[in-house]
């Protein structure tokens, strides 16, 4: 069976190979020793040999040396002969391929040697620091790329994950938006009909406008207040909601439906089952790509009668910041009457966004 070439592998070495080549011309010219111009055929034809020798050892005889075995000893041996054939190689083969070269008339002797094995050691010089330039360029690059993979798997993992969480968010959003509209036509009450047209539009919004990784932020405001609308038809005219807002730029792309879950939660955990007063307070601020969302609502208990503990919905709201940002801040907490959440974010902070500046 033929060995079968990598061809990104062979690209690489012989990429090494013309960085090799062009060290040692620059020593050459620097040293000025010789004529340059001679010299530049004779390492272009002994750094042939020298970048076939450096892919076929680390490539092919290495893998094979190092692979899993029965006996431990079977490897150990097989080493022992890999490493002496390559020396040898590195050494009479070299010397082999200047005399091939020379009787071929594309390499021009410029030395003279006094025995065969000074010959042979000289070239041997040349042949071993092949081997080691050549290991230590294949080692850092092999390990750059293990770091990228790396870094890639992390972040399809990431992504996998992320579009998991928000496959469990959208139908929680839309499952709790028919309970209301479920609500009204139990009661057979006029506002059923509304409810299904703001339904529509929340829809089609999630069908056709959100299917890339950013919105406009005014998209989100707007389906905010859809939401708000929706939910208000559920209650009489002593629901207070409060919705205001402070951008700088409505144009400022965040994620989609990121921050619907901390206004669902208010409506679903604290308006409903709030008797006396029910309130929903919400403001919305974004400066120089800093946000800042607070949403205070009503709620039937003391601040030390609960522990506040995290539903669904904000717990995957936690994880996607983790996934999405790397400086943000989501606190919540319980007062009397009154639960806060508090979410904060430096949108400049998103993960995608770093990733590609490092890659530039």
């Amino acid at each position: 069976m033929k060995p079968k070439i990598n061809k990104r592998s062979l690209k690489f070495h012989l990429i090494v190979g013309l960085v090799w080549t062009g060290l040692w011309l620059f020593i050459y010219a620097v040293e000025g020793k010789f004529p340059f111009f001679v010299r530049v055929p004779n390492e272009i034809w002994r750094n042939i040999y020298l970048v076939a020798l450096n892919y076929v050892f680390f490539e092919h005889w290495v893998p094979f040396i190092l692979k899993k075995r029965r006996y431990l000893v079977y490897n150990i041996f097989i080493g022992i002969f890999f490493v002496w054939l390559v020396m040898m190689l590195a050494s009479w083969g070299v010397y082999a391929w200047r005399q091939l070269g020379i009787s071929l008339g594309v390499y021009t002797s410029l030395r003279t040697d006094e025995t065969l094995g000074h010959a042979v050691a000289f070239q041997a010089q040349g042949g071993f620091l092949s081997l080691f330039f050549f290991g230590i360029i294949r080692h850092i690059y092999r390990y750059r790329k293990l770091q990228q993979d790396a870094q890639r798997l992390r972040m399809e993992k990431q992504e996998a994950e992320l579009n998991y969480l928000k496959s469990q968010t959208n139908p929680h959003f839309l499952f709790n938006t028919l309970n209301n509209i479920y609500s009204l036509s139990r009661i057979k009450s006029d506002l059923a009909p509304e409810a299904i047209m703001r339904l529509s539009k929340i829809l089609r919004f999630m069908l056709y406008q959100i299917s890339g990784d950013y919105i406009a932020i005014e998209q989100e405001l707007r389906i905010i207040t859809d939401y708000i609308e929706l939910e208000k038809l559920r209650y009489d005219e002593s629901l207070h909601v409060n919705f205001n807002h402070d951008i700088e730029d409505m144009k400022q792309a965040i994620p989609p439906l990121l921050l619907i879950p901390l206004v669902e939660n208010a409506f679903k955990h604290g308006v409903s089952e709030t008797r006396n007063r029910p309130f929903v307070d919400i403001h919305l601020a974004v400066s120089k790509r800093q946000l800042s969302f607070t949403v205070k609502n009503s709620t039937e208990l003391l601040k030390d009668e609960v522990t506040v503990k995290e539903n669904i919905g904000l717990a995957n709201l936690r994880r996607q910041l983790e996934l999405l940002y790397t400086d943000y801040e989501l606190s919540v907490q319980q007062e009397n009457y009154i639960f806060i959440a508090v979410l904060k974010i430096n949108l400049a902070s998103h993960v995608q966004d770093q990733v590609y500046h490092r890659g530039r």
